[in-house]
């Protein structure tokens, strides 16, 4: 039951976290433009990770595991779908109703959801197509 649990909902819930103060204010008082660390390159420029950034980041590893889980052609598949559209859904309705989730990250991650969405089932689709036995 636990693999039916669609990953998205972590950035999801780290981003509704933030909102709620969980990781400071940040400058201007947004916590996602908050450095977390940056180093000088050997081009000269400057590399410099915000927490928004690295929530996007994490969003991404978290698609990928998605994406590869929905090649399982199971009745788990099916299920993890329909949750992921509910991610998806949560994440569309909070960023129309919540003037928080008024945010270009926030914005980044609804779109990841809706591609986890329509490439899981996608995916899924032609993984099923191939799944033929004969007896």
């Amino acid at each position: 039951m636990l693999k039916s649990i669609p990953l998205m909902i972590v950035p999801f819930i780290l981003y509704n976290l933030g909102l709620a103060g969980f990781f400071g204010d940040g400058p201007n008082g947004d916590p996602w433009q908050t450095e977390l660390f940056s180093f000088r390159m050997m081009s000269g420029g400057t590399f410099s990770m915000t927490l928004g950034i690295l929530m996007i980041v994490i969003a991404l590893l978290f698609f990928f595991v998605e994406i590869v889980k929905a090649t399982r052609t199971s009745n788990a598949s099916v299920i993890d779908h329909l949750l992921s559209t509910f991610v998806f859904v949560a994440f569309l309705v909070q960023f129309l109703l919540v003037q928080g989730a008024a945010h270009p990250v926030f914005f980044v991650l609804m779109v990841i959801a809706l591609i986890d969405v329509l490439a899981g089932f996608s995916v899924s689709l032609r993984a099923a197509g191939r799944d033929i036995s004969f007896n």
